[in-house]
């Protein structure tokens, strides 16, 4: 149904980290876990393994180094040596809670940060692994036998019972944080997927709107080149007119540079006639325009025009609003039985055009989500598909002119699919725009 053709799989599967940004998070990770650790043992004075510690957080800043003089900052990391980059940073992090208390440790739900980047960018089979790692981390942490560093003489206990339930929310919330990131990501990948494909179409159509214009520049440069031609075929025909050798070539290069200028003369007499013609639509017009190229598939296409045809708005050509109400017609004679009904109204206030066919209308549950990307079928059972990328390409591009747009079913007696696109007046009409 589009005229951009792309697939519709993970979107982060083909996404890559950006090794820098990784660096700088693994460096505010080296300063948070010294300054914790110093702050405990120097400040506090509470008794931790702090040599133990130190290698833990100087081996991550060792390996930033090292990734830091090996890579440009631009290097990109693939799947893999994203997942293990991360997966280095969750077993760094898990040795470090291990020996400073395991779960009671207040820092220990931070296991769940190298989970959620990896679920914001990298494929999903790699994120479920990282989390099924850090799972048998959090885990492990619960029955870390190394105390949490406390005053001297004092030993803090944990229940067992909370600490199960610590171990239940830190885990429930790495599931929750991973799964609404890759929600969000993924949904944020579709969209811009799908607006890179809608600026795609519009500039193809732009794009073919602007041939008329190159077609009369053509014309224009040609011109003098042609009349040279042609005078010198003139003369050529008057000396070797009668040559038995020449005569009948000289009469043909005549005519055909005549016939050359003809062509040219009436492409400028186009453009200049009718340039204000193709530049400006009345309301009649654009939706002819957008119904021709639907009336050669079967079903009848019927046009309903409320209100005075000589008081219509005339409106600049728009490649964006016949693309959008043409992909919606276009729906709508797949989807219809028999008939297709195209409603045009006008008043002084708003300007309407209204598509209904005789079909099954939309699912309900595909009612709600109409027009966002991939939204592939009107009904579960369908397998045609057709309202995926291009019914948002159309729904862009409308709301782009200024439309407002309604997707709705017909009632019991009138059953099927309508589409409502509303615009104010003054933007369908050059003379109250000005």
């Amino acid at each position: 149904m589009t005229a951009v053709a792309m697939e519709h799989n993970d979107p982060t599967s083909n996404r890559s980290l950006r090794l820098q940004t990784l660096i700088r998070l693994r460096w505010l990770a080296v300063g948070g876990q010294s300054i914790a650790v110093i702050i405990t043992a120097l400040w506090l004075q509470f008794p931790l393994p702090l040599l133990l510690c130190l290698v833990l957080i100087a081996t991550l800043a060792l390996v930033n180094t090292y990734l830091t003089l090996r890579f440009p900052p631009t290097h990109r990391l693939r799947p893999p040596a994203a997942f293990a980059l991360l997966g280095l940073d969750l077993a760094q992090l898990t040795g470090l809670l291990f020996i400073t208390g395991g779960l009671a440790n207040p820092f220990a739900p931070l296991l769940c940060v190298p989970v959620i980047i990896s679920s914001a960018s990298q494929p999903k089979p790699h994120s479920i692994v990282l989390a099924g790692l850090a799972v048998i981390g959090v885990t492990a942490l619960a029955f870390s036998p190394f105390p949490l560093p406390w005053y001297p003489g004092t030993l803090l206990l944990m229940p067992r019972v909370l600490t199960a339930g610590i171990w239940f929310a830190i885990v429930s919330m790495t599931a929750f944080a991973a799964f609404y990131t890759y929600r969000v990501s993924l949904e944020a990948s579709e969209l811009s997927e799908a607006l890179t494909a809608t600026e795609l179409v519009l500039q193809r159509e732009k794009h073919l709107s602007q041939l008329d214009g190159l077609a009369a520049a053509a014309a224009h440069e040609l011109g003098t080149p042609l009349a040279t031609i042609s005078v010198v075929a003139k003369e050529m025909e008057r000396e070797l007119g009668d040559d038995p050798r020449f005569g009948e070539d000289v009469h043909l290069l005549r005519s055909q540079s005549e016939r050359c200028r003809d062509i040219l003369k009436r492409l400028t007499t186009l453009s200049s006639e009718s340039e204000e013609h193709m530049r400006l639509l009345p309301l009649s017009s654009l939706v002819e325009e957008v119904m021709a190229p639907h009336r050669e598939f079967g079903i009848h296409i019927n046009l309903v025009e409320k209100g005075d045809k000589a008081s219509e708005p005339v409106g600049n050509r728009n490649a964006g609003i016949l693309y959008g109400l043409g992909n919606l017609l276009e729906n709508a004679v797949d989807y219809a039985k028999k008939q297709v009904t195209v409603t045009v109204e006008h008043t002084a206030e708003h300007v309407k055009v209204t598509i209904a066919d005789d079909g099954d209308g939309f699912a309900p549950d595909i009612l709600m989500r109409i027009g966002e990307p991939y939204v592939t079928r009107r009904q579960k059972d369908d397998s045609a598909g057709g309202l995926g990328l291009g019914l948002f390409i159309a729904k862009t591009l409308l709301e782009r002119s200024g439309a407002r747009l309604r997707f709705e079913n017909g009632g019991a007696d009138r059953p099927g699919a309508k589409v409502s696109v509303e615009w104010p007046r003054a933007l369908m009409d050059t003379k109250l725009a000005k």
